[in-house]
Parts: structure tokens; C-alpha cells; sequence
């Protein structure tokens, strides 16, 4: 019989439904959860990658701060000794050299080694500088759009508001002729960690070209039309060819250098800074501790090789969490197995999260965490509320199971996941007992009503507990008499033997109840009349109360077999009963009687056990 779907297991997937919709398309309060899983795919496969090779990065680390202290003072450097490096960098014919440094101010107290830098920039066209969008509520203050927009770059888009100001911070200290600009800005998620990188920046209709969109540009790679990327990493966080600062400028200051002078040929050379001491760092899925001229030489290699992520459309997410909720809630409505529906679900997350780390190989960022989150916490819900169900109907069960059956059978029932729906309205082959007792009006006329009542428990309890001792079902008690039967609710092959046993059984209890009554006793008997087929066994009743029954012209002809008893023996059979046992019992033929309802005689016999 198959279960109709459960109103509370619906209403949970449409809660977690409408909770997953609001957080995957606009609260995104969980975002950081799916980050770093794939911050961890990202970062697993980055180091099974190598950068590109011919982006080096001239490094001004802590050995290069150290060397040079002698010979350039402390940091900031006179800026003549960039001079110096872009002349013995330039000789190599690189393809360009991109600074990770701030010229924000002009040296006032070393103008000269100002004037000397600029001159060794003017002479090369492949030479690119930083500069800083700042914050967007100072724009008012800022720079007018329109007159410095070719100096910096700027595009105008359909929109450009032609007087509006914009606040930059241009390298000052190296005139304009020399300008070949982009932006910086390195913006961390809300969890502070940064994954992507600006190609535009909006201003007032305009848009402002990074660096690594400016120099992409200028060397013919295609740049996305997209506002930023997300950066694909290759290797850990020094990934690219490093050169400290300090080997190659005083190796370029030796009469006979060392180093090759092919070693920077062709190459797209950067020139930041590392130092711990500097700060310039910044947090990535590669490292907490990245250096920014590393995150700099990424964007361009990411723009030069096309190695930057994709990202699934926004609402994958979304439908995929609503596909993954829908499809537990038909399994929960149309299969009820809990363990089995878990199993499920687990091999549906390691499809998905292998699915996801093998996009990521493929330069795709495809989120199903969260999505996997809402599902988990859609079955974890549902299956406790399917365990707190049928918790109650396994209660529910055993209450009423136990008015009927042996305890340890309830138990066994319940272990082989029975209930009463499950067992309700089933036809079987079963052997019905009803078992009456001879001579109570004599014996309740003769005592008071609370003396027939405690006989009739005494009575009552001492059968029944043989009858539960040969594994048989108590329908009723009908007044005096006591009808049972065997093969329902468990299966019983024996039935129709765990029947006559317990009759023979209930017979010999008779002799020592009457041995208990004393002379009241005397008169006391019973008759007992078994038959075994075909019965409707199951919950029969109002939908208030209802009783755990057999029905059918089986359970008639054991009743009408146990009146037959009378005068002829304390325990009848019919002939089905006896061929289903007559190898485990004894039987004396009684012949044929016509009985109540049938028009065809019913062949009885008497069982005895069996004699050696």
C-alpha cells in the first residue's frame, strides 16, 4: 500500500527551498563557505601548474634592501637607481617593464635623480606605471574626466558624463609624455580575501583601464569585455621567475657582468617589491601572504594566456540547490528509506564536488557547496522528522501489537520494519481457534460477579500466555470465549501445528485451573475448534478504535467446529488443520458433521499427541 505524500515533508522542502532562494540570490550571508571550498580546488590544482615563464619579476626583497643600503641608502631609493635598472633591463630589448611602485610624489629633497629617471623612461616606449583609483565620494575634488582622459587612458562609454571629475592618484613624480597607466586596485571579497582583478574600473559613464588591461592592450592580447576576472593561479605564491633587485642592478653596474645578457630578452619584466618590511602583500586562495607583484604578474599572464576563471551563470547555484531539494523530496514521498536516500545523496556530493574540482582544471568555477549545504540540511530535517514518525508509529504499533501478541514477536515485527499500515488488510492462510467455556452460567450463578471476574482473568491470563507461547496472534475475548489464530501478522509454515500444540497445551492448563478452583471446579470445562484457509487479517474497525482481526468463512467454521465439541471432545480439528500436521500429532476420526452455514459436512478429528 503505498503511502500518501506527508504534508510536513513537503512544507520542510519548501521552507529549505525559499531559505536557499533568498540566500543564493541576495543575501549570500554563506558565501565564504563556498569560497573557500573552491579556494581549496583552486589552490590544489594551481600547484600542479607552472606560470608563464616569460613574465620575471624583478624583486626588491629583504636581501636586495640589505645589499644595497650601503650604496642606495634606505628605502624609498633615490629614484636614479630605477634609472640605472631600466637602462641595464632595456639593453636586454625586454618586451616591456611594468613597476609594481608607486610614483606618487616627485622627490623634492633629490629632484636631480628624479629628472634623471624620467630621462632614462622618455627614451623607451614599453615602459608602464601604477596609479590608484581612490575612494569614488572624492571625485568632486578630483580631476576633470575629459582633460585628462588621454593622458590616463580613460575610455568614455555611451554614457560618459563629459564634466565629471574623477579622484586619481597618477604617478606624479614622471611626466606625462612617459605615462603609460593602469590601476591597481586590488579589491578582497567580504571574507577579505581576493580572488578577482579589475580590466575596468567605472567612473561617471568612463571606464579606467587596469595595468595589466593597459599593457594587454598595447601588446595585442585579448582583453574580456567583463568589468574584472577571476584570476586563475598557477604554482604557490612565487610562482613566476624571481630576480632580486640587488643581483641584477649590481651585476649591471660590473665592468664584465655576470649574468647572462640574453637572460630578460622578450620577456615582460615587473618590478615590485616584496620585502616584509614594505607591506605591500595581500591575501589570496594561494597565500594570506601574497605578494602583490606576484598577483600583478598573474593578471597579466591570465590576460596574455587566456588562463582566467569563468564563473557559472548566476542562477546555477540557485537551481541547482532547488533541483537537488526537489529530487530528496520524491525520494522521501515515494521510498521512506532514510539510509537509503543518505547513500543516495552521498554519491550525488562526490559526483558534484568531483564534477567541481575537475571544472576547475578546466578554468571553470562551478559552486555546488552551497547548493550540497541546503540539500544536507533539507535530509538531515526530513529524516529526523521521518525517524520522530515512525518512532511514534513503531509506539503506536507496539501498543497495539501487545494487546495481541507474544512481546518478543511484537519486537520481531518491529525489527523487520512492520506497522500497522503495513500489515492491515492482507488475505493469508492462517489456523483459527476458538476456544469456549462449558458449564459459566452454572458457575456464575453459584459465585458473586467480582469471584466470576477475578476466575475469568485467572482464566483468561493462563491461556493466553500459551497461546502466546506457541507463537499465536489473541483476536478477542467474546464474553467466555477466546478466539486466536496463527500465521498473521508473522509468517508461520507451522501454523496449523503451533495451533493444535497450543490447544493440547491450553487443555492440559484447563486440568490445573480446575485443580485450583476446588469443587467449584468440577463442572468447569472448555471446547476448543480449529480450522485452518484462507482470512482477511488486519485493522478492522471505526476510525476511533479498531482491533487486529481475522475475518472470512475460516474464522465461521472454527466457530462452528468448536460447537460441535460438546458431547464428543474437548478439542476438534477440521480436516485441512489435520493434513497441514498430521505428521507432528496423533488423530482420532470423529466423521462427518453438518455444521451452521455449510452445506457440504465437515470431516472432524481429534488430536492427541503423539505416541512413541
Amino acid at each position: 500500500m503505498r503511502r500518501l505524500p506527508n504534508s510536513t515533508i513537503v512544507l520542510l522542502a519548501l521552507a529549505f527551498a525559499l531559505i536557499a532562494s533568498i540566500e543564493l540570490s541576495a543575501l549570500h550571508l554563506l558565501l565564504p563557505l563556498e569560497n573557500r571550498v573552491s579556494d581549496y580546488f583552486v589552490r590544489t590544482q594551481a600547484l600542479t601548474q607552472k606560470a608563464d615563464p616569460d613574465i620575471v619579476i624583478v624583486d626588491i626583497d629583504e636581501k636586495s634592501l640589505a645589499s644595497m643600503a650601503e650604496s642606495a641608502g634606505s628605502w624609498p631609493w633615490p629614484r636614479s637607481v630605477h634609472g640605472e635598472l631600466v637602462e641595464a633591463i632595456e639593453r636586454q630589448q625586454p618586451k616591456a617593464i611594468v613597476f609594481d611602485i608607486l610614483f606618487t610624489d616627485p622627490d623634492i629633497y633629490r629632484p636631480e635623480s628624479d629628472a634623471y629617471f624620467n630621462a632614462a623612461v622618455a627614451k623607451y616606449r614599453n615602459i608602464y606605471f601604477p596609479m590608484i583609483r581612490l575612494d569614488p565620494a572624492g571625485d568632486k575634488k578630483g580631476m576633470p574626466i575629459a582633460e585628462i582622459a588621454s593622458l590616463m587612458g580613460l575610455e568614455a562609454m555611451p554614457d560618459a558624463v563629459p564634466d565629471a571629475r574623477i579622484a586619481l592618484a597618477p604617478p606624479q613624480a614622471i611626466t606625462t609624455g612617459s605615462w603609460r597607466l593602469g590601476t591597481i586596485n586590488y579589491d578582497e571579497d567580504s571574507d577579505g580575501i581576493g580572488r578577482n582583478y579589475h580590466i575596468y574600473l567605472p567612473a561617471s559613464g568612463w571606464r579606467i583601464p587596469s595595468l595589466p588591461t593597459r599593457l594587454a592592450r598595447d601588446m595585442g592580447f585579448d582583453v574580456p569585455h567583463t568589468g574584472k576576472i577571476i584570476l586563475g593561479w598557477r604554482g604557490g605564491t612565487l610562482s613566476h621567475p624571481h630576480i632580486s633587485y640587488a643581483d641584477l642592478y649590481l651585476d649591471a653596474s660590473r665592468k664584465t657582468p655576470l649574468r647572462s645578457p640574453q637572460e630578460l630578452k622578450n620577456k615582460i619584466v615587473i618590478i615590485g617589491a616584496s620585502a616584509s618590511g614594505l607591506h605591500d602583500i595581500r591575501s589570496t586562495p594561494i597565500s594570506s601572504l601574497h605578494p602583490a607583484q606576484e598577483i600583478l604578474a598573474t593578471a597579466i599572464d591570465n590576460l596574455k594566456n587566456k588562463s582566467y576563471f569563468h564563473a557559472a551563470q548566476p542562477y546555477f547555484a540557485l537551481a541547482l540547490a532547488l533541483s537537488l531539494i526537489a529530487l530528496l523530496l520524491l525520494l522521501f514521498i515515494r521510498f521512506h528509506q532514510t539510509l537509503r536516500i543518505g547513500a543516495a545523496l552521498l554519491v550525488i556530493t562526490a559526483m558534484l564536488l568531483g564534477a567541481s574540482y575537475f571544472a576547475v582544471n578546466l578554468r571553470w568555477l562551478v559552486p555546488v557547496f552551497l547548493p550540497l549545504l541546503f540539500a544536507w540540511s533539507f535530509y538531515f530535517a526530513a529524516a529526523l522528522h521521518e525517524y520522530l514518525r515512525e518512532r511514534k508509529a513503531r509506539e503506536q504499533t507496539v501498543q497495539m501489537f501487545n494487546r495481541f501478541l507474544d512481546p518478543r514477536v511484537v519486537h520481531e515485527l518491529m525489527d523487520q520494519g512492520q506497522t500497522a499500515q503495513s500489515m492491515s488488510g492482507k488475505t493469508q492462510t492462517v489456523s483459527v481457534l476458538f476456544s469456549d467455556i462449558r458449564n459459566f452460567t452454572t458457575y456464575s450463578e453459584k459465585h458473586s460477579a467480582e469471584q466470576v471476574v477475578a476466575m475469568l482473568n485467572r482464566y483468561f491470563s493462563l491461556q493466553v500466555e500459551v497461546i502466546f507461547r506457541h507463537g499465536g496472534t489473541l483476536d478477542k475475548f467474546i464474553g467466555d470465549a477466546i478466539m486466536a489464530f496463527w500465521g498473521a501478522p508473522a509468517a508461520d509454515p507451522d501454523h496449523a501445528a503451533n495451533a493444535v500444540a497450543a490447544a493440547l497445551e491450553m487443555a492440559q492448563r484447563l486440568e490445573e485451573f480446575k485443580h485450583e478452583l476446588g469443587d467449584a471446579g468440577a463442572a468447569f470445562d472448555v471446547g476448543i475448534g480449529i480450522h485452518s484457509g484462507p482470512a482477511v487479517v488486519g485493522f478492522i474497525g471505526s476510525e476511533r478504535r479498531q482491533d487486529y482481526t481475522a475475518i472470512g468463512d475460516t474464522v465461521n467454521l472454527s466457530s462452528r467446529i468448536e460447537g460441535q465439541t460438546k458431547g464428543v471432545a474437548r478439542i476438534l480439528v477440521s480436516e485441512e488443520t489435520c493434513s497441514l500436521c498430521a505428521d507432528k500429532f496423533d488423530f482420532i476420526d470423529h466423521g462427518f458433521y453438518k455444521v451452521k452455514g455449510r452445506t457440504q459436512e465437515t470431516h472432524l478429528f481429534e488430536p492427541r499427541r503423539k505416541t512413541a
